[in-house]
């Protein structure tokens, strides 16, 4: 596995300080909002960021579709013969049961549907949530 997949490759302390602080004040955290970033997918159940979060977005996808894009994306170093039916969907499955039982506030969305329909569909939500939290 790479290093970069493992969580303790993330330096959380700092991450959580820098995401409180945006949440105070925006404007003058420092963090950039406009290019989005690539994230890890540990991210989703780590202790320290589950308070900070009001909302969670899950996308689901039946298995041979999730492997047909596995199977079109190049990684390097690359997948290692089954690879994606030992890691990936296990994976894949295990963090979709976890937040299943344990994490409330997940909006599950159809990994099938076209990125605008994805984004407009959380664009859509979290404005709803910013009016929730403004009165």
């Amino acid at each position: 596995f790479c290093f970069h997949l493992v969580l303790d490759a993330l330096y959380m302390d700092e991450m959580v300080k820098t995401i409180r602080n945006w949440m105070k004040n925006p404007a003058s955290s420092g963090v950039v909002t406009e290019e989005p970033q690539n994230t890890c997918d540990n991210l989703k159940n780590t202790n320290p960021l589950n308070e900070l979060w009001n909302r969670r977005y899950f996308l689901t996808l039946p298995y041979e579709e999730c492997k047909r894009r596995r199977s079109t994306r190049v990684y390097q170093p690359a997948d290692t013969p089954g690879y994606f039916d030992g890691h990936v969907w296990p994976m894949y499955l295990k963090y979709k049961n976890e937040l299943e039982e344990d994490a409330s506030n997940v909006v599950y969305l159809d990994g099938t549907k076209s990125q605008e329909e994805l984004l407009s569909c959380v664009y859509s939500d979290i404005i709803q949530e910013l009016k929730k939290l403004r009165e």
